[in-house]
């Protein structure tokens, strides 16, 4: 048989098999580990169904690589991650910096979802700027305050380390005033915002000295995360039973431990349940694709099977009977 000659249910059986074909085979690679340079891991994700459902859909990584965290008030750079000591470093473009130096733009106040497992760090200082004294408390703190802040009230101090050497610009303030006050919600951080000209975020980075005063201070919002750790996900990541990812049902937010060959409740060695399709679950127009792509194959044998039985031994010269307009 010529290849000029060949059956067309021949060929619309290869065309059907291949997208069924390529989108069967193991997906390893689903959740991608990193973002740029910076590692994601348990319990964050970038793809769908990924990491833990209690930060779904809250980083996002630009085709640039680009890492963001979205909030309420809007999508944030992502500077480091840290899982050891649980944080993220943000860096708000809209916060007053050292080139600004007596010139305030005006800026959004930063705030978080409370629905999430995400909590401003203590570690984060505020300064405020040209704030009305008429409708702010500005005085200086005493000592004991930096001991003891609860013990204070709730003033703006106007005579804080950090005012009085702003990091990387000590001198960038010439007629402006400064005061440094830690909101305790974003409801006082809005309050704060309506009556001072602009603020900015500084957070104690350690230097990695092991000493007491090892901390020096950065520009930037330090957010605090948890990891939630349970049973199943520690079963799941044991490299003894299979070494999976833990991630969740994208439409249930169940458990899953993700797995080269797919989905199941355990870990990935365990052989007395069912595995579910991995691309079933985190791409659902994948899935229908591959049931598009079953059905065309069954049709086509159906149909190859029926004009077998019909057509008459032709050589490969096309009659009649076998051609299909």
């Amino acid at each position: 048989m010529s290849p000029l000659t060949t059956p067309m249910p021949f060929v619309l059986l290869i065309f059907l098999t291949l997208p069924f074909v390529s989108l069967t085979a193991p997906q390893a690679s689903l959740c991608r580990t990193s973002c740029g340079n910076i590692p994601i891991n348990y319990p964050f994700g970038i793809d769908e169904g990924c990491g833990s459902p209690y930060y779904k859909n809250i980083l996002v990584c630009s085709e640039s690589s680009k890492l963001e965290l979205r909030t309420p008030s809007g999508r944030y750079p992502v500077k480091s991650i840290s899982y050891s000591d649980p944080h993220i470093l943000l860096i708000d473009p809209f916060m007053w910096n050292c080139l600004d130096g007596d010139t305030f733009r005006a800026t959004r106040p930063f705030s978080l979802d409370t629905s999430t497992h995400l909590s401003l760090s203590p570690q984060n200082d505020y300064l405020f700027f040209n704030c009305s004294e008429q409708n702010v408390i500005i005085e200086p703190k005493p000592v004991f305050c930096e001991r003891f802040p609860e013990r204070c009230d709730s003033s703006c101090d106007s005579s804080s380390y950090l005012c009085r050497h702003l990091p990387e610009c000590a001198s960038a303030l010439r007629t402006s005033s400064c005061c440094s006050y830690y909101p305790k919600a974003t409801e006082s951080l809005r309050l704060m915002l309506k009556y001072c000209a602009t603020y900015t975020s500084v957070y104690w980075r350690s230097s990695g000295e092991n000493q007491p005063d090892d901390q020096v201070p950065e520009y930037g919002i330090r957010v605090n995360f948890d990891i939630p750790v349970t049973t199943r996900c520690l079963q799941c990541q044991d490299t003894s039973k299979g070494g999976g990812t833990c991630g969740f049902d994208t439409k249930t937010l169940n458990f899953w431990c993700l797995c080269d060959r797919g989905n199941v409740t355990t870990y990935c060695k365990d052989h007395s349940i069912s595995q579910n399709r991995r691309n079933g679950v985190l791409a659902g127009t994948i899935s229908g694709v591959t049931v598009a792509g079953a059905f065309g194959v069954g049709a086509g044998i159906w149909y190859l099977k029926k004009m077998r039985a019909k057509s008459p031994v032709t050589c490969g010269v096309q009659s009649n009977e076998n051609r299909l307009f």
